[in-house]
């Protein structure tokens, strides 16, 4: 309770307006401030087919009386809006008995304007139900729905797996279990519409009605706009979501982190006004009444631009990475079930070289660990497996380079090289076996040429 107490006059009423913005009422919004420091909140209710305005007062102090309601009143009578009206009083203390009869006539009487009185205790009732806790001095946004950071229906390391299908020479089945760690990332998802007319003496010269969805990374102090395909992975399932139940997943993952939004929902609302502002500016070329060529830039007021919903959710972050002798491989994505952005794939990659992603040909060398691309990786003399340039031992045989896993293995084909006829040493350069060959016919036809044979 001493929570509410701290806040501000502003404080309270961002707060009421993420409130009722979160028990879906449409373009909620605050009204400019007033000579009293007040911030009316403005929305919109649909009723049977009916759209609705309500205007709120938000009185954060101990006791409302009954000239607050009487004022309110007024108000609404006044307030321009082509439709129903109603009022509203939100306050984190209490209602006078005046008020409270005030108010209870207005409905009893059938009143066009009627008003709902809404004391501290109802308001903590109505923040339950939206998981908005205001007794612990937590006023940003709180979340218990996270996307699924892995499929249901398969193992854990079912992604790590599936990369590895794509290395030549490795059996996924044989590889060690991946140290798995996930980061459950905040993101709101923001509906908002653009409505905006610019007009000259010529007439219209630019119109806005638009709406934008878009996602937003959402860790308190650096909301950033998601790349597209992460947008695409979090709209679509929000669907599929599940409780966040940290206990659950540390049987699954090896590290769980959870980080949270650390923000109010009016103050994500306005970092996406703003945006959407800046994106929505343009410069309009129109040709005045005196055929003379202007230039415009067209911008829409804060007003213009209404959030019409502010959705969190948890975006899974997991990293896992695989030991294999000398190396580790990194594998890092988005989550959300069977579906995932990758965010780095350190499995696609060769290791001695920039060589990277999913089309091209990469190969495991078993002496080291390695992951090597087509020029990084031999085929060892000995044993006639792969082995990359990394890891070799090297000699040149015949004037041709020969790759062994070690020392011992050069050793032995040394060995096997002396005990070799001419012709067995001579195949072990097969370019220059097969250049001999062609050198010694065209020497051939020479002198049958020159003898007069042919």
């Amino acid at each position: 309770m001493a929570v509410l107490d701290d806040l501000s006059g502003f404080e309270f009423e961002d707060l009421i307006e993420d409130v009722y913005r979160n028990l879906g009422y449409e373009n909620a919004r605050q009204a400019k401030k007033t000579a009293d420091e007040g911030r009316d909140v403005i929305m919109e209710e649909v009723v049977d087919g009916t759209r609705r305005a309500i205007i709120v007062e938000c009185k954060h102090t101990s006791t409302v009386g009954r000239p607050v309601v009487q004022k309110l009143h007024s108000a609404i009578a006044t307030f321009d809006f082509d439709g129903p009206k109603r009022g509203m009083v939100v306050t984190t203390g209490r209602f006078t008995n005046p008020a409270q009869e005030y108010a209870d006539r207005l409905q009893q009487n059938d009143d066009p304007y009627p008003i709902e009185l809404i004391d501290g205790e109802a308001l903590r009732e109505i923040a339950d139900e939206i998981g908005l806790d205001l007794y612990n001095g937590r006023i940003e946004i709180l979340c218990d729905e996270t996307l699924r950071p892995y499929d249901p229906a398969a193992d854990v390391d079912a992604p790590v797996q599936a990369a590895f299908r794509d290395i030549e020479n490795i059996e996924p089945a044989d590889l060690p279990a991946p140290h798995s760690q996930v980061t459950f990332r905040p993101v709101v998802a923001i509906t908002a519409d653009t409505n905006a007319v610019f007009e000259t003496s010529v007439g219209v010269i630019h119109r806005i009605n638009d709406r934008t969805q878009f996602v937003v990374h959402a860790e308190r102090g650096h909301p950033k706009m998601a790349d597209d395909d992460v947008a695409t992975l979090v709209t679509e399932n929000f669907h599929a979501t599940v409780e966040l139940d940290t206990e659950r997943f540390i049987e699954v993952f090896d590290d769980v982190d959870e980080r949270r939004f650390g923000q109010t929902q009016t103050e994500y609302k306005e970092w996406a006004v703003d945006r959407l502002q800046d994106y929505h500016t343009t410069t309009v070329t129109y040709t005045g009444g005196n055929n003379v060529t202007y230039n415009k830039t067209c911008e829409p007021n804060l007003s213009d631009i209404s959030v019409q919903s502010i959705e969190p959710v948890y975006l899974p972050e997991v990293r896992q990475t695989t030991e294999i002798l000398e190396y580790s491989y990194p594998y890092e994505y988005y989550a959300a079930g069977p579906s995932r952005v990758t965010l780095e794939d350190g499995i696609h990659r060769c290791v001695h070289c920039e060589t990277s992603g999913v089309d091209e040909t990469y190969t495991y060398c078993p002496n080291c660990g390695a992951i090597a691309c087509n020029s990084h990786i031999k085929t060892e003399r000995l044993e006639d497996e792969p082995v990359c340039t990394g890891c070799a031992v090297t000699e040149r045989f015949s004037l041709k380079t020969k790759y062994f896993y070690n020392k011992e293995n050069l050793e032995a084909f040394r060995e096997e090289y002396a005990e070799m006829g001419l012709h067995e040493k001579a195949m072990e350069n097969k370019l220059l076996a097969g250049g001999g060959v062609v050198v010694t016919l065209l020497v051939v036809v020479g002198l049958l040429v020159t003898s007069g044979v042919i």
